[in-house]
C-alpha cells in the first residue's frame, strides 16, 4: 500500500520541521528591562548629587579662643638724621655728608650694626623769603635705626646727637618684639586652653559633648610698638644718655576651632 493511500490523500497541515515562534515579544522584554535598569541607576546619581546620599550629618560647634602673655621689647626703632642749611647747595650737601658719616661713626661706636642703619630719606629743597625769592638750601638726610642692643639705644641716641649738632632730627622711637617665639607658644596654649573650655561649656548646655577636633585656624598678633615722639629744638642740650623705658608689650594669638559632638 503506498503512503498516500495510508493517510487517505490527505496533505493539508503536514508540517516538516519545528514551528518557529515570532521573537518580536522577546525583544520588547529585554528593552524595557533595561530601560527600568537605567531609571534606577539614574535616580540613585542624582540622589547622591543632591546630598542624599544617607550618611548621618557631623554634628560641630565651631568657638573661638584667645590668649595674651606680656614680653619685654628687645628691638628699638628710630629715625634719626641732620638739616644742614647754605647758600650754596653744593656746600650744603658737602657739609651735609661729612655730618652724617661722622653721625654714623657715633652709631656704631655705641652698638650699632651696619645692617642696623638703612638711608630712609635724602632731601634737597630750595628756602624762599615772602618775595618768592631763593635764600639758600637745605640738605636733609635721614637713618632708619633697628637696633637690638635695646640697653645702648640711649648712649647710641645722645652721641649722635652731639655729633649732629644742632641740625639733628630724631622722629622718634618705637619698641618691637623680635624674638617671639616662646611667647607665642605660650599664648597658642592659653589660646586653645579658652577654645576648649568654651565648647565644653556649649556643649554640656545642648546636652552633649565633644569628641574631637575637626579644624584649627590660627591668627597671631603682636601690638603695635610703642612710639615716642621726640625732637630736639637749636641749642637744647642733652644728657650724657638719653633715659628710655623698653616697658612690655602684648603678644596676642587668636584661634578658630571646630570641635566635634557626640550625645
Amino acid at each position: 500500500m503506498s503512503d498516500e493511500s495510508m493517510t487517505g490523500g490527505v496533505h493539508e497541515g503536514r508540517h516538516d520541521g519545528p514551528r518557529i515562534l515570532p521573537r518580536r515579544p522577546r525583544l520588547l522584554s529585554w528593552l524595557l528591562l533595561m530601560v527600568t535598569v537605567l531609571v534606577v541607576v539614574a535616580v540613585g546619581f542624582i540622589g547622591v548629587v543632591l546630598g542624599h546620599s544617607g550618611s548621618p550629618a557631623r554634628n560641630t560647634v565651631t568657638v573661638t579662643g584667645s590668649g595674651t602673655v606680656q614680653g619685654t621689647p628687645d628691638t628699638i626703632n628710630f629715625q634719626i638724621g641732620i638739616n644742614t642749611i647754605n647758600a650754596l647747595a653744593s656746600t650744603a650737601l658737602t657739609t651735609n655728608n661729612l655730618k652724617v658719616a661722622a653721625l654714623q661713626r657715633a652709631l656704631k661706636r655705641n652698638g650699632v650694626t651696619a645692617k642696623e642703619m638703612q638711608t630712609s630719606g635724602l632731601d634737597i629743597y630750595e628756602n624762599t623769603n615772602s618775595q618768592g625769592t631763593v635764600t639758600g638750601f637745605t640738605v636733609s638726610d635721614t637713618l632708619s635705626v633697628t637696633m637690638h642692643k635695646v640697653q645702648r639705644a640711649g648712649a647710641a641716641i645722645d652721641a649722635a646727637a652731639r655729633i649732629a649738632g644742632n641740625g639733628v632730627v630724631l622722629n622718634g622711637v618705637s619698641f618691637t618684639i623680635t624674638n617671639d617665639s616662646k611667647l607665642l607658644q605660650a599664648a597658642r596654649t592659653r589660646a586653645m586652653d579658652n577654645a576648649r573650655l568654651a565648647a565644653g561649656q556649649l556643649a554640656k548646655a545642648g546636652d552633649t559633648h565633644v569628641t574631637g577636633i575637626v579644624k584649627i585656624t590660627d591668627q597671631e598678633n603682636q601690638s603695635s610698638g610703642i612710639y615716642y615722639p621726640t625732637s630736639f629744638a637749636s641749642g637744647d642740650a642733652l644728657k650724657s644718655a638719653v633715659p628710655l623705658q623698653t616697658g612690655s608689650q602684648p603678644v596676642n594669638v587668636q584661634v578658630t576651632v571646630i570641635y566635634s559632638l557626640s550625645s
